[in-house]
C-alpha cells in the first residue's frame, strides 16, 4: 500500500461554473436529479395551466382563472427530483504509476472524480466518491460542498495498492444503488475483458460513464531496447527486448482491447472515454460533459 499524499489539484473547479452535468434522457424523470418534470398541483414554479380533466383534484384548480373565464384550469408546476451520482474510483497499485514523474493515473483519476462531484453539487444532489481495488470501499452518498471538500481530503491521503478486482468490487457496490442512478467508473481498465464487461451490463440499467486514464508511456509504449517490465499489481518482473515490432503488437493489442470495452459500451448505451494524464484535467472534463447535451 502507498502512503503518499496524493497531489489533487481543484483549480479547475473555476472553469467548471459555467457548465451543467446533463443526464442522460434514457434516465426516468422519477430519477432524474434537478431535472424538471411536470406536475399538477404544489410545486417549485408555475409554468402554465392545462384544462381540468377529471381524476384531477378539485384543490389543484385555479378558481381565479375560473372567475376570468367560467372554464376549469389545473395550475402546473415544475418539480425536482434528485439524482444520486455513484463514482467508483479505482485505487489498486497499477492507478500509482507515474511514468514521466509527473501526475499519477490516480491523482488524475481523482481530479475528474472530483470534478464530476463538483457538478453534481451544484445542483446540490447527492454523490459518493467510492475506491476499490480487490475490494470496494463504499462512501455513504451526500450532497453540499462541506462533503465534498472533506471526501477530496479524505482522497488525498488515500490508500493505492493491491490487484484490481472490478468484477467483484462492482458486484458489491451494485447492492448499495437502490434507484436509478449516474454511475461513472474511473479506472486504467486494464483488467481481464470478461470482468470489464460484467461490470458494464451491471451498471447497464443506469446512466454510465466510464473514463479511462492512462500514463503517456502505456498508451505508447514509449520505451525501447533492453528493459525490465515490472507488474505493479504482482511485483512480477520480466526483462525483455522492446523491438519496433513488439511495440507494433503492443499497440494492436491495446487498441483491441480499449475497442472491446467501446463497443461493449455502445450496446448498453453507456459512455467510454480514454485520457492520458498529460492531457489537462479540464481539456480532458469537458470533452465528456460537452457530448452530454441532449
Amino acid at each position: 500500500m502507498s502512503d503518499k499524499r496524493h497531489n489533487i489539484d481543484v483549480e479547475f473547479f473555476r472553469q467548471l461554473d459555467r457548465f451543467t452535468l446533463m443526464v442522460r434522457k434514457r434516465v426516468s424523470t422519477a430519477y432524474a436529479g434537478s431535472r424538471r418534470s411536470i406536475h399538477s398541483g404544489k410545486g417549485l414554479d408555475t409554468i402554465g395551466y392545462r384544462k381540468y380533466d377529471q381524476g384531477d383534484e378539485l384543490k389543484a384548480i385555479d378558481w381565479k382563472v375560473y372567475a376570468r373565464s367560467e372554464k376549469l384550469y389545473v395550475r402546473q408546476f415544475e418539480e425536482e427530483k434528485s439524482l444520486t451520482t455513484h463514482i467508483l474510483l479505482d485505487a489498486s497499485k497499477s492507478m500509482d504509476y507515474t511514468g514521466g514523474g509527473g501526475t499519477s493515473k490516480f491523482e488524475y483519476a481523482t481530479m475528474l472524480a472530483a470534478g464530476f462531484a463538483y457538478l453534481v453539487t451544484k445542483d446540490n444532489d447527492k454523490f459518493a466518491i467510492s475506491t476499490f481495488a480487490e475490494d470496494v470501499d463504499i462512501s455513504k452518498p451526500r450532497r453540499g460542498r462541506k462533503y465534498l471538500l472533506k471526501t477530496i481530503e479524505r482522497l488525498e491521503t488515500a490508500k493505492v495498492g493491491g490487484k484490481t478486482a472490478i468484477n467483484e468490487s462492482t458486484l458489491q457496490y451494485g447492492k448499495a444503488i437502490h434507484s436509478r442512478s449516474l454511475v461513472v467508473i474511473i479506472s486504467d481498465f486494464l483488467q481481464d475483458p470478461e470482468d470489464i464487461e460484467s461490470a458494464i451490463y451491471r451498471f447497464a440499467d443506469h446512466d454510465l460513464i466510464l473514463v479511462q486514464v492512462l500514463d503517456r508511456t502505456e498508451s505508447s509504449l514509449a520505451i525501447h531496447g533492453h528493459s525490465r517490465l515490472i507488474d505493479l499489481e504482482s511485483g512480477a518482473k520480466m526483462d525483455t527486448y522492446i523491438s519496433n515490432d513488439l511495440k507494433s503488437q503492443y499497440q494492436q493489442k491495446l487498441e483491441e482491447h480499449i475497442n472491446h470495452i467501446r463497443d461493449t459500451c455502445n450496446k448498453v448505451g453507456a459512455e467510454f472515454y480514454t485520457f492520458t494524464t498529460d492531457i489537462p484535467v479540464f481539456d480532458a472534463f469537458f470533452h465528456t460533459i460537452s457530448r452530454r447535451k441532449w
